[in-house]
């Protein structure tokens, strides 16, 4: 149970240094449009509100990696429950959508983390 709670916790930081990687440098590119369903008129408009929120994320995964280097579980059960919680505010503000890709996988790295 340890291996896999270790697992979820390292994709959800892993996850969020890629939406660090779209919203801060992919915003305006392909793959940043294609993600985020956004015209380039949207991405050009909402660059640098999209880039501060990839600075965000970015503070959530280093929350998660520095807890882990650190062994300090109170950091990572922190950043993690952070991330349910802006998980939670995306489905209700954006796209529920948000809420499975990032809520859940935190949801789930918490529950495992509590009983291994």
């Amino acid at each position: 149970m340890y291996w896999i709670a270790l697992a979820l916790t390292l994709l959800v930081a892993l996850l969020h240094v890629y939406f660090l990687v779209l919203e801060m440098f992919l915003w305006t590119r392909p793959l940043g449009l294609k993600t985020f369903r956004n015209t380039p008129e949207k991405a050009e408009a909402t660059r640098v509100l999209a880039a501060n929120q990839g600075l965000y994320n970015g503070f959530l995964a280093a929350g998660i990696v520095l807890g882990l280097v650190l062994a300090q579980p109170v950091l990572v059960t922190f950043s993690l429950a952070c991330v349910v919680v802006a998980g939670c505010y995306g489905a209700y503000s954006v796209s529920r959508r948000i809420f499975m890709i990032q809520a859940v996988p935190a949801i789930l790295a918490l529950i495992l983390r509590a009983v291994a």
